[in-house]
């Protein structure tokens, strides 16, 4: 019989001024064993030359430069949105551009998902030193059932409930069916709310034969000390917990209950509550009287960008 033809795989990366970084994975997906069909790099306004860097490595990448800092939400949609219109492509890998794969990052993803109805897998995520990030620990999926342990764990995998967007493989019929990153999110949770609204009914699976490096200045997790980005933190749970079907309504109380048990860790551990009171006040006060814009409004006048994810969502 004839083999099945490989998937397609577009990979969808935000950049913003880290040239050299980017450089770095850019030759790392370059240099995949499985063949990548093309690289989207959202260049999110920067001030450095990251978009020429991207020019750099054509004909693989195809680069998108928006005039405006839409942040890592922002970045993926329009990325995302982008890929699906002109790449055609079966999956869509996303990362950063501080996320370095292995050589055999993406084929240990697609060898995970092969021949199953899986329609997320995500990657380890390591830090130089080769230990696991714990920025970007997946969530094991509550009450999986023996059979899905079974099933995962005769490749060496784990069934999830989400994973970040730091070598997140996602099928492209999927993003079609339930939509973009909601933009207005900016940057933190967007992640943790698009995963779980992929994986809300379906399954997906963490893959540590799957190596990311995730080159981060330091090695902590989102609540050590996050400074002015509380804010983004208490604002876009409130969002997710109130505005968004990503979760049943029992996962809301226990995700609730441990994003309050997290912030309680934060102001304590902190070397500056003033500025976590403050933001803990102005995320609370946007969260709950005010809710993301739609995706063609918060992304208008982008261009190409705007264009794809109107094409995308039907606006």
């Amino acid at each position: 019989m004839p083999s099945r033809p490989a998937p397609r795989v577009v990979a969808v990366v935000v950049a913003y001024n880290r040239r050299d970084l980017l450089s770095e994975v850019l030759s790392a997906l370059a240099a995949q064993t499985s063949r990548l069909a093309s690289v989207v790099v959202v260049d999110n306004a920067s001030t450095d030359d990251s978009a020429d860097v991207a020019r750099a490595a054509a004909p693989l990448v195809d680069l998108v430069r928006l005039d405006r800092n839409t942040g890592g939400a922002g970045g993926f949609a329009a990325g995302m949105a982008t890929a699906l219109v002109d790449g055609r492509p079966d999956w869509l890998w996303l990362m950063d551009d501080d996320t370095v794969p292995s050589t055999t990052a993406l084929a240990e993803l697609l060898a995970a998902v092969d021949g199953t109805d899986l329609v997320v897998a995500g990657s380890r995520v390591e830090w130089f030193d080769g230990t696991e990030h714990p920025m970007n620990t997946p969530r094991p999926k509550p009450f999986a059932t023996a059979r899905e342990r079974r099933v995962a764990g005769a490749r060496g995998n784990v069934p999830i409930r989400s994973t970040s967007f730091v070598s997140m493989l996602v099928r492209a019929d999927v993003v079609r069916e339930i939509g973009l990153p909601i933009a207005d999110y900016f940057i933190w949770n967007d992640d943790f709310e698009y995963s779980t609204r992929a994986l809300r009914g379906r399954r997906g699976v963490h893959v540590p034969s799957s190596v990311v490096v995730h080159k981060t200045r330091v090695l902590g997790s989102t609540d050590a000390d996050p400074g002015h980005r509380f804010y983004y933190e208490v604002r876009n749970k409130l969002w997710m917990f109130r505005r968004s079907r990503s979760l049943a309504p029992w996962e809301k109380v226990l995700y609730g209950g441990s994003s309050v048990l997290r912030w309680v860790r934060t102001v304590i551990r902190s070397h500056d509550r003033a500025t976590l009171a403050d933001g803990w006040r102005r995320g609370w006060r946007d969260g709950t009287r005010f809710r993301p814009r739609p995706n063609a409004v918060a992304l208008a006048g982008l261009g190409r960008a705007s264009e794809a994810v109107a094409a995308v969502e039907g606006s």
